[in-house]
């Protein structure tokens, strides 16, 4: 699978209990949607292979889950630091205005000036709002994910149009 059909979701934390689960970490809108998909790649730098997803269980700081084929601690642990990812044919189709975070990253942001910005490095849940985290020549921007803010996303131009000026 190559890395452009997959859709990283999270990763793995470590392992969880004796039995080969692993805690995981999930980048989704409801940390438990990752079970709706019976097949997990996990990987790092470019390289990937296919888990089957077993079972799964919400704990209080963390998801818990049963991969098939892997059925004692030490093969989880070793499974620590591993993306999570998807095909993205498997994804549901974003909704009017919605945007999976994966399709943001690397975009260029540019303000109403035209001046550059740099690109969307990642994204970040701060609670009341996601904020992009932009990286250009002047450094790292944090820019509010909201209507006030980024006034156009423009996924086939490769760029994200903001209010936000260089001095910010």
């Amino acid at each position: 699978m190559r890395d452009e059909d997959l859709v990283v979701m999270g990763f793995v934390r470590g392992a969880f209990g004796i039995k080969g689960w692993v805690k995981i970490h999930a980048d989704t809108e409801y940390a438990d949607s990752l079970f709706d998909y019976p097949t997990w790649w996990l990987g790092k730098n470019g390289s990937w292979k296919p888990y089957a997803f077993e079972n799964g269980a919400v704990q209080p700081k963390a998801l818990a889950a049963k991969l098939e084929g892997v059925d004692e601690r030490d093969a989880a642990e070793a499974l620590r630091g591993m993306q999570i990812a998807v095909p993205r044919s498997e994804l549901p189709e974003a909704g009017e205005g919605e945007y999976y975070w994966n399709d943001l990253i690397g975009l260029a942001v540019v303000n109403q000036q035209g001046e550059a910005l740099g690109t969307v490095e990642t994204l970040m849940e701060t609670g009341a709002n996601d904020v992009l985290v932009v990286k250009g020549e002047h450094g790292q921007r944090l820019i509010p994910f909201v209507d006030q803010y980024v006034l156009e996303v423009l996924l086939a131009e490769g760029r994200i149009l903001v209010d936000w000026g260089l001095d910010y």
